[in-house]
């Protein structure tokens, strides 16, 4: 019999007596005035403290890389309302993670905004614009201004966009994303899922001050099959890291800060092993995301994770 993972377990069990259990005890946890509970350690972005994990933006936008579960989609917007996304935000920080990563989502941005400034949160926020800035440079310019004028603390280019220019050979516009931001006063940060758009900024000396880059292993049922890594990414939804391997061995040599993202295959992989593979391998910081009950738990796995990483090769970069 194999072991359930997260997302199996969010399949399974929302409707049953335990998880109604630990929803409302998350629910009754996440009283933003309430003392923190945990603290995690921390490394430096530019001029931001960032915790070495951060919350994900998917589940909060409902977008659950679901694979072919369609129903997990209409689940967790049904169970993601604001008011749990709020509670969730507010959790969160009580054990220490201060930071999120989500995409340019009109209603979720206006949810941060609300959460900020009515509840009192101070959930750091680090967002990628979706305006495409080879095509519609002024549009991108303008998501820029809009989301550091409401309270973004850093800009990243989507890693859907770094993939895509990369690939194109337009290392130009992606070092104009990343002086955009800057321009607007924030640290600017690149996001690739494939490992070329590393390549391609290193060799082009493009000044991101930190790469959001997908690193998981294989090991998992529906992890990709040697004939699979021979065709285009985008064919094989099941996996995000084409190639852990070389990543690790690349980013060994990168200077810059690294967040990991899709440590645990969204859901394949459980994340006690998850997150030991991201910071044994070199991770300075990985992306979590987490239904509310899911948080304690998994702050105790990647405080178990750090703890244990001290043989690393890679030095930490931030």
């Amino acid at each position: 019999m194999h072991p359930i993972n997260r997302r199996g377990f969010i399949r399974t069990a929302l409707a049953a007596p335990v998880a109604s259990t630990l929803a409302l005890r998350a629910a009754n946890a996440t009283d933003i005035d309430s003392p923190a509970s945990s603290s995690l350690e921390c490394g430096a972005i530019g001029n931001l403290q960032i915790s070495r994990m951060l919350l994900g933006g998917n589940l909060l936008t409902h977008f659950t890389h679901s694979r072919d579960l369609k129903y997990v989609y209409n689940l967790t917007a049904h169970y993601n309302t604001d008011e749990k996304i709020r509670q969730t935000m507010a959790l969160a920080e009580r054990h220490g993670v201060n930071t999120l990563v989500v995409h340019t989502v009109p209603h979720v941005i206006e949810l941060l905004v609300n959460y900020r400034e009515e509840h009192g949160g101070k959930m750091q926020w680090i967002i990628c614009p979706t305006a495409q800035v080879d095509t519609d440079r002024a549009g991108y310019e303008k998501q820029v201004r809009d989301l550091v004028a409401k309270g973004c603390e850093a800009i990243y280019l989507w890693g859907v966009s770094g993939d895509r220019l990369a690939a194109q050979g337009k290392p130009e516009h992606i070092a104009q994303a990343v002086a955009i931001a800057h321009d607007a006063g924030v640290p600017s940060g690149v996001g690739a899922h494939d490992l070329n758009v590393i390549r391609v900024c290193e060799e082009n000396n493009i000044a991101a001050d930190f790469y959001i880059k997908t690193l998981h292993h294989h090991n998992y049922p529906t992890g990709p099959k040697p004939d699979q890594l021979k065709a285009p990414h985008a064919e094989f939804p099941g996996y995000w890291c084409r190639d852990p391997e070389d990543t690790i061995k690349l980013m060994a040599e990168v200077e810059k800060p690294w967040i990991a993202f899709k440590v645990m295959a969204a859901g394949a992989i459980p994340p006690s092993d998850a997150f030991h593979y991201a910071f044994d391998n070199g991770a300075d910081h990985i992306l979590a995301g987490m239904f509310d009950f899911e948080i304690e738990e998994d702050v105790v796995f990647a405080k178990d994770a750090l703890a244990l990483s001290a043989q690393r090769n890679r030095p930490w970069r931030s």
